[in-house]
């Protein structure tokens, strides 16, 4: 099988040095922790549901979810769509809630809604699963670049580690928005020259429909059945709607309408880019019919179809649809480390400096931990089935007090702990029982987990001081924000930004133009070298609209006028 050439690693070199100077720029830009883990509640709503969309979507997608494209098809899509529905849901319950909560991470909003042993309790078990689930992530993006390029898992891992820890050490959640709107340009565009390079492999449309009929069933193969997509369904609504990056841009926008504005748009892109994603590893199973491991559809379909060069961009895009998540999941898990456990337990009277080097060493021993963890990921049976496992046993009871919390107000603090332990316990004990199915043990461990949930708020709290801070606490949710609470725009850094947008683009656009000299005579090659056009001319026009007047609603930042919500006594 073909390989990566020296052209596809300079392809790789740059577009990493691209990732890192992004950070390294709008680290002189963060002053605080504010700014460090929530953007100063300015984080534009089209940049933050970019990168709410580029957060969900690693190269777990081109490994896993290829893998069951290459086997069974379209409901490869029909599972991936079960992330329009948190969004939907994001939109219609919790958007106006988290943005008013005020919170600079999800763990504050369990304290004042529960109680300090309940923000103890899931801050450091939430931590545990997001070790966990990174540790997918890298595993999944380990096995595409072994594949590609013919390195080992270790030195695939180490050097994808090292530059998200450089990006998001330095600039916090401005680099990991800033670049993921950079890594989905690059992402749509490698990947839309690969589309209709597999339609043509195939023979047409019409071709592959005959060829692989059952693939264009969206309800083929064991994982189209009711039971299973049911719940299939429930867990990602479950699992999305209490992620802590999930809830970490709606609260770092403006606003509450700037909030839900993001999520329809996140839904907007969960409904249609993975169609274009998926396609490839569809074809692929009558382009390279009898591949021996199925989750190498993606990067075997490249590797045939696309030019030295243009694939180093694919691999490169591979490298930043799981660098988003990660940045983001690091910035967001640091930020509990920082907030909810260091400040809260070890050292309360840091000062704002202490606190944003803390943030930034947590990154770091974040991506340590996972980078090693990330080798062991195989013993579970692969990316997919790794990942189900791990939701099914932690994310399910450390996520539904999360997001039941804020529109129930009856169920106590004893309840969220109780759904924890006896949550985990029912995983543990039905994944382990052979005759019990996936699905049904997952079905089981939602009921139960609400179940205990619910019967908690049965008998009201003796407590008055409870009761009173639980009543204030939904009084906030309940209270639109005045206009003193949103933040005011920086021009200056506003033009930055608009700046450095245009910067990344004109970047891109001549690394694809660069990349397909050598290819032009090939179709692949016209189509890396037209993008790269359309990336320069939007380079261009950016740079043009800010030449002499800060840009209206690019990007924002904030420096509020009246203290922060969130640095407010609890």
């Amino acid at each position: 099988m073909q390989t990566l050439q020296t052209l596809d690693y300079w392809a790789i070199a740059i577009y990493m040095a691209l990732m890192a100077g992004i950070g390294l720029f709008l680290g002189k830009f963060v002053k605080n922790i504010g700014d460090y883990f929530k953007g100063g509640n300015a984080i534009p709503w089209v940049s933050g549901a970019i990168s709410n969309f580029m957060t969900k979507f690693s190269t777990f997608m081109f490994v896993a979810y290829a893998g069951i494209a290459y086997q069974h098809g379209f409901v490869a899509l029909t599972l991936i769509w079960s992330t329009v529905l948190p969004a939907l849901v994001g939109v219609a319950i919790f958007a106006k809630r988290w943005r008013r909560a005020g919170v600079m991470t999800p763990m504050e909003l369990l304290e004042r809604r529960f109680s300090p042993a309940v923000r103890q309790v899931f801050a450091w078990g939430g931590v545990g699963f997001k070790i966990l689930d990174n540790m997918v992530r890298l595993y999944a993006l380990g096995l595409f670049v072994k594949t590609a390029a013919g390195i080992s898992l270790e030195q695939a891992i180490l050097g994808c580690g090292i530059i998200v820890a450089i990006y998001t050490i330095a600039g916090g959640l401005w680099a990991v928005v800033v670049t993921d709107v950079v890594q989905f340009i690059i992402l749509m565009v490698a990947t839309l020259i690969l589309v209709p390079l597999t339609i043509k492999a195939g023979g047409g449309i019409a071709n592959l429909m005959q060829t692989i009929p059952q693939h264009f069933d969206p309800f083929n193969g064991p994982k189209g059945m009711p039971l299973y997509l049911g719940v299939y369904y429930l867990m990602i609504l479950v699992k999305y709607s209490g992620n802590w990056t999930f809830i970490q841009r709606f609260y770092s926008v403006r606003d509450e309408r700037a909030s839900q504005k993001q999520g329809l748009l996140t839904a907007v892109f969960f409904f249609l880019f993975p169609i274009i994603f998926l396609f490839p590893s569809i074809a692929a199973r009558a382009i390279l019919p009898g591949l021996e491991n199925p989750e190498m559809a993606y990067v075997s379909v490249c590797l045939k179809l696309l030019p030295e060069g243009i694939m180093g961009l694919m691999v490169a895009a591979m490298f930043a649809a799981t660098m988003s998540v990660l940045s983001g999941e690091y910035n967001v898990t640091a930020g509990v480390l920082t907030r909810d456990i260091y400040e809260r337990v070890f050292n309360a009277h840091a000062s704002g400096r202490q606190m944003l080097w803390v943030g930034r060493i947590m990154t770091l021993a974040l991506g340590a931990i996972v980078t090693v963890g990330a080798l062991f990921v195989g013993g579970f049976g692969g990316a997919f089935e790794a990942n189900k496992l791990f939701t099914g046993l932690f994310a399910i009871p450390m996520t539904l007090p999360l997001i039941l919390g804020v529109v129930l107000k009856r169920p106590r603090p004893w309840g969220a702990l109780a759904t924890v332990v006896v949550g985990m316990i029912i995983g543990l004990v039905l994944n382990a029982t052979p005759s019990v199915s996936w699905e049904m043990a997952t079905f089981i461990e939602i009921v139960a987990c609400v179940a205990v949930f619910l019967v908690s708020g049965l008998v009201p709290s003796p407590d008055a001081a409870y009761r009173e801070r639980v009543a204030k606490f939904f009084r906030r949710l309940a209270t639109p924000l005045t206009e003193a609470e949103k933040p005011v725009e920086d021009p200056v850094f506003m033009r930055s930004m608009s700046r450095l947008y245009a910067v990344a683009l004109a970047v891109t656009g001549g690394l694809f133009m660069a990349m397909s000299g050598p290819s032009l005579g090939q179709i692949s090659g016209r189509f890396a070298f037209g993008a790269g056009l359309v990336c320069l001319f939007f380079s261009g026009l950016l740079w043009y609209l800010t030449r002499a007047v800060p840009p209206t609603s690019l990007v924002t930042t904030a420096r509020s006028l009246t203290q922060d919500y969130a640095n407010q006594p609890v």
